[in-house]
């Protein structure tokens, strides 16, 4: 069942792994399923704790590899900053227990295994040697066409763009005067002159799909009243499943949720299965380009807004790397949320998913994503 590839075939996947990432993976497992000789992406998972059961996580880490279409064989890297142990009877790398049982776990799923490799401070082994050495790991990741610099982990990236306290002022305000026209317009506040930047904002979401989609077209070009425009829709439950679903499908979709979320509102129907779908990751495969640009739109959202209104852009950031297999991202952002606000509502659900790691159908058939 197990099929080794030579010391310099090691280094050389080795020195792979992180263009099939897309990052330098730190104190992280690495899954690579294989069909034939053939992979064409990676899974990461945290490397497992002392509080979470040896089994569990196993059973965690083949039933992702489980998913992917055709997979058949599978490879594994560990990369830690904790050091070998050297014992009378020689090396014992770090983790062997977990990825003993993880391997055990493949083989019992029919899993051929390719390699068991761990990286460490102080070089690369096998786990599938019976006398472990350790070897210099060459620092030189080779160029990948199409993809960009990985010498980051998988943390990287996630941080939101820099903004200055002037932007984030003029957003604040522009805020205040939608929320004050609306009060006005409700009759519930006092007489006076208008803010145009305000009525420019009520009319944008005048029509709120086509407000949606017009703010992925140019996400790094909106004024502060459009941005404010699209925290106060985020705010609210309705419009974000809107902007999400619309997101991760077309502007038709995002039509038909806003139809069925009034619908529902006035306990007339319920939300068609395949919209409710959606935010499970089931369903037809989004455009990845299309959920990048509207990540880009969430993230300058959450940098520009008020503290007390990042928590709503920065859980759309967070849905949106989960529908992109990022989930290490996702929790970063859910972190940023936990900060402002704990109770907040889709955080604690995407919270669950993500500790349980629960990803899109659609990452799978990508065969490309990280798992937290």
């Amino acid at each position: 069942m197990t099929t080794l590839l030579r010391a310099s075939g090691s280094a050389e996947f080795l020195q792979m792994v992180p263009s099939l990432a897309g990052f330098t993976p730190r104190d992280s497992l690495v899954l690579l399923p294989f069909h034939g000789s053939r992979t064409s992406g990676a899974m990461r998972l945290d490397l497992p704790h002392d509080d979470v059961r040896t089994e569990d996580y196993a059973d965690a880490a083949i039933g992702l590899v489980s998913r992917v279409r055709a997979a058949d064989a599978v490879a594994l890297v560990v990369y830690t900053d904790d050091d070998v142990h050297v014992t009378p009877e020689g090396l014992v790398l770090p983790f062997a227990i977990a990825v003993d049982e993880v391997l055990q776990r493949a083989d019992e799923s029919g899993l051929r295994i390719v390699d068991a490799l761990c990286v460490t401070r102080g070089g690369w082994s096998s786990y599938l040697d019976d006398d472990p050495q350790l070897r210099v790991l060459d620092p030189r990741v080779p160029a990948v066409p199409g993809v960009g610099d990985v010498s980051g982990d998988q943390r990287s990236g996630a941080e939101l763009p820099p903004t200055n306290l002037a932007e984030t002022e003029r957003v604040g305000r522009a805020l205040r005067d939608i929320d004050a026209l609306l009060d006005r317009t409700r009759g519930q506040g006092p007489t006076g002159q208008e803010n145009p930047q305000a009525i420019a904002a009520l009319l944008l979401l005048d029509d709120v799909p086509a407000f949606f989609e017009a703010a992925i077209t140019a996400p790094d070009d909106l004024p502060p009243f459009a941005i404010a425009a699209l925290l106060w829709c985020l705010d609210r439950p309705l419009f974000r499943d809107v902007a999400l679903v619309q997101w991760a499908t077309d502007a038709v979709g995002g039509m038909r949720t806003l139809e069925a979320q009034l619908s529902f509102a006035d306990a007339r129907s319920s939300v068609p299965d395949d919209l409710g779908d959606v935010f499970l990751g089931r369903g037809p495969t989004p455009d990845p380009e299309r959920l990048r640009r509207a990540l880009f739109l969430v993230r300058i959202a959450a940098a520009r807004a008020p503290r007390a209104s990042r928590p709503a852009p920065l859980t759309a950031a967070a849905w949106l790397s989960w529908a992109l297999g990022r989930a290490s991202h996702a929790a970063h952002y859910l972190d940023l949320v936990r900060a402002i606000d704990p109770e907040y509502g889709l955080a604690a659900l995407l919270e669950t998913m993500i500790a349980a790691a629960v990803l899109p159908e659609w990452a799978f058939r990508r065969g490309a994503t990280s798992a937290t």
